[in-house]
């Protein structure tokens, strides 16, 4: 479990393919604090620790996560939002995130804003995937990357996010432009009131 706020953006040094899964290697400030089999939640996507050399560590992502998240994609250098799971005793300062993507979503535009950022983002929507709360709403909370955010201007298939300074800087929304491609969260309480609506009106 996870509550969307980012500690680090690592880099990937090493990309290899075992199969039909890839590995990625990062390197990051707190990898001498990380042990094999924990859960780190990199751009959203939970993954587990597989190995770990001074200051780089490995992650394993199959084919299933790889065909719903954007890490197919990463790069040699290409900077990876990462969290590590809540402590149950501390302050849940975003919303809760599971680490489970729903999809992904391609920027449509960035707006500059006094200091801060406007991103919009466009996703693939079907009523379907609207009855299991593949949706945003209004002031509602997602994550994107695995970054906690608060939803403005909510559309059926598309909606934008504000971004503040210490953001931009420290996750990799620096990275993102038009045309990038990154994952998406819905809200899990959102999904299960879908659910449920959608069980009653079948009843």
């Amino acid at each position: 479990m996870f509550s969307g706020i980012i500690e680090e953006a690592a880099e990937v040094v090493a990309l290899s393919y075992d199969n039909s899964n890839l590995n990625i290697s990062l390197r990051c400030s707190f990898t001498n604090e990380l042990k094999i089999d924990q859960s780190i939640a990199h751009n959203g996507v939970c993954l587990t620790v597989i190995d770990i050399k001074n200051d780089i560590y490995t992650v394993t992502a199959i084919q299933e996560t790889l065909d719903k998240s954007n890490l197919g994609l990463l790069q040699i250098g290409s900077k990876v939002n990462l969290e590590r799971s809540m402590l149950m005793n501390g302050r849940l300062d975003g919303h809760i995130v599971q680490g489970h993507v729903d999809q992904t979503a391609m920027c449509t535009d960035v707006q500059l804003a006094n200091g801060s950022w406007y991103y919009t983002f466009s996703y693939k929507t079907t009523s379907q995937m609207k009855a299991q709360g593949y949706v945003t709403v209004e002031k509602g909370s997602v994550a994107v990357n695995g970054v906690s955010l608060t939803v403005v201007h909510s559309k059926p298939n598309s909606f934008s996010i504000a971004i503040i300074p210490y953001t931009y800087e420290h996750t990799n929304f620096n990275q993102i432009t038009v045309g990038s491609v990154v994952n998406l969260e819905f809200d899990i309480i959102g999904k299960y009131i879908s659910r449920l609506i959608g069980d009653r009106h079948k009843a």
